[in-house]
């Protein structure tokens, strides 16, 4: 495999994907499986690499999308099985027909692997048509691990500025503001156009920018609205479909029926830390340290990399935010009512006054149900903060 070099990091075209198991396991317990997330998150390259004997056709091609729409069973006909369908969003009258392929030899698993990016159209092909016949598994960008298994060296505020995408990785002579430049372009004329009415595009990216400008704080609809000009209804719509899309994260809080001053809004995060380094104007990693915005960089990482983990498998649980009328953590993961405290920090050594809150918020929990409290930083190695916390590194999450 061919070998390319990054400021001295050696990475390899292919990166390992950590979710490479669990598509393997899907696709041997159901009859077909898709891959959904965001455009360049990798879905092509994942599961031709896990599915190599398959077929493969994309719809992007629109010869190919007009077949699947127009004549879907010819086109299933010429392509044969086992196949891989990517982008099947674009031919939705193609999912009736799939659901009789699939009846034809239902007992066969793994006959078909779908991917697709556009969220609305394709979801609902699949509850009206493949239910019960399909697994399903969201894939996010590269994780901070993923990439570091491959360049060892790597440091975590140059991620944070390149980002996830695994194109920017397997390419680093590829200008990463020049890529986001287009990615954003692409998304609004592609996608934005095909699921929402949006009268001025201009809006939209006014809005998307506004967005990041309020990435790791709780969501206020209404201001953000104001801001950009649009209806209070009209900025929820389009929330859903940068949600939906997986372009932004709305992160709820956590709320017990026993603490009613629980703040009860989600927190807003951009996806991708480099797409958001794009949106905010931060041209290099050594600006990111030393910009307004570091803090919530920083967490905006620490949310993408926390939640990776959790949709890999390795680490189930839920992940919620934390806040009252005077105390707050950025991140408490939940499992069989035992919890998991992060602060986010992007000091390289924290101290025990960054804990405090982590304490208080576990006496408020039950100390002993709280099974880790920790500081995510920029710190080379895990040390202890206080008597029962942790300064953590990005790599150790």
């Amino acid at each position: 495999m061919q070998i390319i070099r990054l400021n001295r990091i050696i990475c390899r075209v292919w990166i390992e994907r950590l979710l490479q198991p669990a598509a393997a396991k899907l696709a041997a317990q159901r009859p077909a499986l898709l891959v959904t997330g965001a455009r360049q998150s990798g879905k092509t390259a994942l599961v031709q690499r896990v599915f190599p004997k398959h077929r493969y056709v994309s719809l992007d091609l629109p010869s190919e999308a007009e077949q699947a729409e127009r004549a879907p069973s010819a086109f299933l006909e010429r392509h044969g099985s086992p196949l891989i369908i990517d982008e099947v969003q674009y031919a939705p009258s193609l999912f009736r027909h799939l659901k009789s392929r699939i009846d034809q030899q239902r007992q066969t698993n793994g006959q078909l692997i779908l991917t697709g990016s556009q969220p609305f159209p394709l979801m609902q092909g699949v509850s009206e048509s493949l239910a019960g016949r399909i697994g399903l598994l969201e894939l996010e960008g590269l994780s901070f691990s993923e990439v570091r298994g491959r360049a060892a060296d790597l440091d975590p505020v140059a991620f944070a500025h390149r980002g996830a995408f695994p194109e920017l990785w397997s390419k680093p002579e590829l200008d990463a503001d020049a890529y986001y430049r287009g990615y954003v372009a692409t998304y609004l004329e592609r996608d934005v156009r095909s699921v929402l009415n949006v009268s001025s595009l201009r809006d939209f990216e006014r809005f998307l920018r506004a967005c990041a400008l309020r990435s790791a704080q709780v969501l206020n609809k209404a201001e953000l609205a104001r801001d950009v000009g649009i209806s209070p209804s009209t900025a929820g719509q389009w929330l859903s479909v940068l949600a939906a899309s997986d372009q932004l994260y709305l992160l709820e809080p956590w709320f017990s029926n026993r603490t009613k001053s629980l703040v009860k809004s989600p927190k807003l995060y951009i996806n991708d830390s480099g797409l958001l380094c794009f949106l905010l104007g931060v041209a290099n990693p050594k600006e990111l340290l030393g910009s307004p915005f570091a803090g919530a960089i920083w967490e905006t990482l620490v949310c993408g990399e926390l939640r990776r983990q959790l949709r890999f498998g390795t680490r189930p649980g839920q992940l919620f935010y934390y806040r009252d009328r005077t105390k707050e953590v950025d991140f408490l993961i939940h499992r069989g009512g035992r919890f998991e405290l992060y602060e986010a920090k992007s000091a390289e050594q924290p101290d025990v006054g960054d804990v405090r809150a982590l304490d208080r918020i576990s006496d408020e929990l039950g100390k002993r149900n709280v099974v880790r409290k920790a500081v995510v930083c920029r710190a080379p190695n895990v040390y202890p903060l206080g008597e029962s916390a942790l300064a953590l590194p990005l790599v150790d999450v």
